[in-house]
């Protein structure tokens, strides 16, 4: 059955209170997404996430989804990646590690603190001409030991620094203004727009503004997944070069290696990203907040998924099920690809897929 229509509201200036509202004209529709994810106790579906996700070829056309794919989203930090992969484009130049953390959501370890300090030493900056909001680290244990420490939020510690502070010396390195770096119209954000143009095949639905203060695009998965995609094909063939490594990298080859070869960098140990591309060889992965997974195959096949309430618990499961669905070896996986449900201590349900792909792929797409 249809969803019904969004109610029209009048609009607002952005930034101010009713900023996202929608106007009369818009007759946008939910999206249709489907049961991706259930939470059994003792026999009984208790949580159903529903989502949509999407498996590409390598040129982008699509092998299997679930929901709708190609409703407008907005990829969070899975387009990290991309904007990494402009800033390569653009001269920034970092050992592979700083690269990864380029496109990190850190857990805020030393490591990723050290990381990001680094990278502005590098290039003649400090923290303070970072202009990411400030957060505490956003791993579990690496929160706790900096709160225990005594420390407060900082823009050090938020998941993005690593991010911000390449996307400063990009400034540098190209003679761009670093004060007013996240302005849409900095050079470098618009270089950063046409690179994920460019790699997604799509034009912006509309666009926004991330957590951390980034320009923030809505795409579709299949345009995510052909970025996705395209990256992890890069760093494979050059993995697999007998050139000795005298031509420079392709930009996406760089910034895929970077993350394969560094994925605790990109996240953090005790991080389901980190575990999924040390146990699939070849893989680029990076998640997002509000439920958002992408995962890039060395054969350049990709899956897209995005969970619908935000849960984070159910974007894995939904990704290694659609990842089973092409062939590919997830028995290494099992530790992440479902989780046990609870009572008293002990195991009385599972998280897990459903057979969200059984269907045929609907040809109208």
């Amino acid at each position: 059955m249809p969803a019904p229509a969004l109610p029209a509201v009048r609009t607002a200036a952005p930034g101010t209170a009713e900023s996202g509202s929608r106007t009369a004209s818009e007759s946008r529709k939910l999206p249709q997404h489907a049961p991706l994810v259930v939470a059994t106790r003792d026999g009984l579906a208790e949580s159903v996430h529903y989502g949509s996700a999407v498996a590409t070829a390598p040129d982008g056309s699509i092998l299997a989804t679930a929901g709708d794919p190609l409703a407008p989203f907005y990829p969070r930090s899975s387009l990290k990646p991309l904007q990494a992969v402009a800033m390569v484009r653009a001269g920034l130049k970092l050992p592979a590690d700083l690269l990864a953390l380029t496109a990190a959501s850190h857990s805020g370890g030393p490591k990723h603190r050290g990381g990001t300090q680094l990278i502005l030493a590098m290039h003649g900056l400090a923290v303070e001409d970072l202009e990411n909001s400030t957060d505490l680290p956003y791993g579990t244990c690496e929160r706790e030991d900096w709160l225990r420490s005594g420390f407060h939020a900082t823009q050090l510690t938020q998941n993005c620094s690593g991010k911000h502070a390449a996307m400063a010396a990009t400034c540098v390195i190209n003679g761009w203004p670093v004060k007013g770096y996240l302005d849409p119209s900095h050079p470098l954000q618009q270089l950063i727009a046409a690179t994920v143009t460019e790699l997604t095949g799509e034009m912006p639905f509309t666009r926004s503004t991330d957590g951390c203060g980034t320009p923030l695009f809505a795409l579709t998965l299949r345009g995510m997944a052909r970025a996705f995609g395209a990256i992890a094909a890069a760093a494979a063939a050059e993995s697999t070069s007998d050139d000795g490594g005298a031509a420079p990298l392709l930009a996406e080859a760089a910034v895929g290696l970077a993350m394969r070869q560094h994925p605790d960098m990109v996240a953090g140990e005790r991080r389901d990203v980190t575990e999924l591309m040390r146990l699939l060889p070849g893989a680029v992965a990076k998640d997002g907040f509000e439920g958002v997974q992408l995962v890039g195959l060395p054969d350049g096949r990709a899956v897209a998924v995005k969970i619908s309430d935000g849960g984070d618990r159910a974007r894995m499961p939904a990704t290694v099920l659609v990842l089973e669905a092409l062939g590919v070896d997830t028995a290494p996986l099992a530790g992440i690809g479902t989780a046990p449900v609870l009572g008293g201590g002990h195991q009385v349900g599972l998280l897990r897929a459903t057979d969200f792909l059984s269907k045929p792929v609907n040809e109208a797409l």
